[in-house]
């Protein structure tokens, strides 16, 4: 005598077999624009002036970089910060510490709700008492004005990285670039041979890069 049973999964094994397929084929693909034109050119200049010094992470969540205190109290206020995300977030390369965030305005922050938008995002890091600098979207940027934005805020705070790091920020709109790997050389000290004590640019990525300029 036929099993009923095995005559109900007869019927129903197509669909099964067809929802476990699709499923297995998820519609996802790597996006080609992660950064715009104008956030890849800021990118390159601003990676190019910081190096190895500090860390720049891009596209981050806000509520990644904040918390709500009293989240109890104040449930709502993580909504406002969760669908948020910052254009750049720059941290201290050991503990990865947040050191300031990089907002890139276009034309649509113009609107009335972009303005909104970006006063209560203005808000958030100041109470949270982390810099935030704002630049316009342009075509190309310059090593100068994107150094004379950073170069004050480790004047203003200097827990905030090294002694060392704080430092080389300040001068590095004078540090002249490495001819091989395009990026701003850093200021050394000879420590022996007949020219111990004397000053000299040499490349970050020493010893892979031996280039050096006095």
């Amino acid at each position: 005598m036929a099993n009923n049973n095995d005559g109900c999964l007869s019927v129903f094994l197509p669909f099964l077999k067809k929802k476990e397929k699709q499923i297995g084929a998820l519609p996802y693909r790597i996006r080609d624009d992660f950064l715009s034109p104008a956030e890849l050119s800021f990118y390159k200049v601003l990676a190019s002036i910081v190096g190895t010094r500090l860390v720049i992470q891009s596209k981050v969540r806000l509520a990644d970089i904040f918390f709500v205190s009293r989240p109890n109290e104040n449930r709502a206020y993580f909504g406002k910060i969760s669908q948020k995300h910052l254009d750049f977030l720059v941290c201290d390369p050991k503990t990865m510490k947040p050191l300031f965030g990089i907002e890139l305005d276009d034309s649509s922050h113009k609107r009335s709700d972009r303005q909104k938008r970006d006063v209560f995002v203005n808000n958030v890091f100041r109470a949270a008492n982390l810099p935030l600098l704002r630049f316009p979207v342009q075509r190309s940027y310059t090593r100068d004005e994107i150094v004379s934005k950073i170069a004050p805020l480790f004047k203003k705070d200097k827990s905030n990285v090294e002694k060392n790091t704080q430092n080389e920020i300040e001068t590095l709109s004078s540090a002249p670039i490495c001819p091989k790997c395009n990026i701003p050389m850093v200021l050394r000290t000879v420590k022996k041979g007949k020219h111990l004590g004397k000053r000299f640019y040499g490349c970050q990525n020493f010893p892979q890069c031996s280039e050096t300029q006095l």
